[in-house]
């Protein structure tokens, strides 16, 4: 008995005969062994840095979100109102068509081509809804990329939206650059520019932002688009705007669509994205809507069709909640009226940001910079015009966030921070 309790308290593999013990097993190769790391997304590792610093001074310039006086996440009144209303109702839950909620798809056209628009009226022009701009984006690529006939490349403005490179890339498109930015002026190329696309190969698409150019801020003027017009019909190329700022850059939502309409009005076939991100604040509801010019309503009805082919298996159909809001504020002449006085104020409060912040350098500070593109810039983004190792000083020195090429988001610029940015940059670039 006792030599069997003494058995009994070994490990179990110890008790086992030994013809009996498992063998070893080498551990197998992970599946994703091979994966390797991707480098962080610079707009998050810039957010992730300012959450990680204690000091009271710092300030977050990198978000690409519109923030009110005091700093904080805004939500429109007229989008309260909005959503009160679609509460209200009692809609069901049920799914939106492949192409979306035709209520908003139908505004959301009105507002970016002018309710005066030909194609419109003459009912030629086929939109879908959208997972916010991103999505938009990524609808145009993938059709582009099966159905565009001529050269299925499309070129850049250098700096773009970063995301604008992977969204073209994984959509099928081979992505190139033309010039866009002089940094010696902080300001537009235009000459490149129009060389640039001079050279491209005819018949290529051209991604252009329709206003307040992100990351830069820098627009062409109404002569500057009517050369850029005249040489993408030159080069037969075809127009891809991107709208993610309507209304958004000089508060006045006709104002910011001159270069859309203006394309439109000169016979240009043209592409747009469109988002409800930043004029709206629904950032979290992912509205959008993608849309294209056609020459009659059968070629609309067949690109409509190819359209619901593209989105079936990308996400089956759109988010429903988000664009009866944007609906019901297109829709309803008070709501409306209400909605564009507020994106008025948010452009307004962005601008004289601007104006404050070049007054302090200036004026108060005796910076003798030139702070002139602070104000001639238009939009949500700024760019500096520092050195990375001016950048760096801001960061590590005064706890100011931005990204590593001088651009900031001046809607992160508030009553409270202003005089600490303006002081840091002062001393940076002094």
């Amino acid at each position: 008995m006792l030599a069997l309790a003494s058995r009994r308290a070994l490990p179990l593999a110890a008790r086992l005969p030994r013809a009996a013990a498992a063998p070893a097993v080498a551990r197998a190769k992970s599946t994703w062994a091979s994966v390797a790391a991707g480098p962080p997304d610079a707009i998050l590792g810039v957010t992730e840095a300012f959450k990680r610093d204690t000091d009271k001074r710092k300030i977050n310039l990198g978000v690409g979100a519109y923030r009110d006086q005091d700093g904080k996440p805004y939500v429109l009144p007229s989008v309260r109102k909005a959503e009160e209303q679609v509460l209200a109702a009692l809609w069901d839950k049920e799914y939106l068509p492949i192409t979306g909620l035709a209520n908003f798809t139908a505004n959301a056209a009105k507002l970016a081509y002018g309710g005066a628009s030909a194609p419109l009226s003459e009912g030629r022009v086929a939109i879908t809804q959208s997972i916010s701009g991103t999505g938009a984006l990524r609808i145009g690529g993938e059709f582009l990329a099966r159905h565009f006939p001529g050269n299925k490349t499309i070129f850049l403005p250098t700096p773009s939206w970063g995301n604008h490179t992977p969204i073209f890339k994984d959509s099928g498109l081979e992505v190139k650059q033309y010039r866009y930015y002089n940094k010696e002026t902080v300001g537009l190329d235009l000459e490149g520019l129009l060389a640039d696309l001079k050279a491209a190969p005819e018949n290529s698409i051209v991604l252009l932002h329709a206003c307040a150019h992100n990351p830069t801020g820098v627009d062409p003027t109404r002569e500057d688009w009517k050369r850029i017009s005249e040489v993408v019909k030159e080069k037969n190329h075809f127009p891809f705007f991107d709208m993610a700022y309507q209304g958004f850059a000089s508060g006045d939502t006709d104002a910011d669509a001159y270069a859309l309409r203006y394309f439109v009005e000169q016979g240009h076939q043209v592409a747009l994205s469109q988002s409800f991100a930043k004029n709206m604040g629904l950032y979290g509801e992912r509205v959008g809507a993608f849309s294209l010019v056609c020459a009659d309503g059968d070629e609309k009805a067949r690109v409509d069709s190819q359209l619901k082919i593209v989105v079936r298996p990308l996400y089956s159909n759109p988010p429903v909640h988000g664009a009866r809001i944007a609906g019901t504020i297109l829709d309803d002449p008070t709501l409306n009226a209400q909605w564009l006085d507020e994106v008025k104020g948010m452009a307004d409060r962005i601008n004289g940001m601007r104006a404050e912040l070049k007054t302090l350098l200036v004026d108060d500070l005796g910076s003798k910079q030139n702070w002139d593109h602070i104000t001639n810039q238009i939009g949500m983004f700024a760019f500096l015009g520092i050195s990375p190792e001016q950048v760096a000083k801001l960061v590590n020195e005064h706890h100011v966030y931005l990204t590593k090429d001088g651009r900031i988001s001046v809607a992160g610029i508030t009553r409270h921070n202003i005089k600490h940015l303006a002081s840091a940059l002062h001393a940076v670039t002094s």
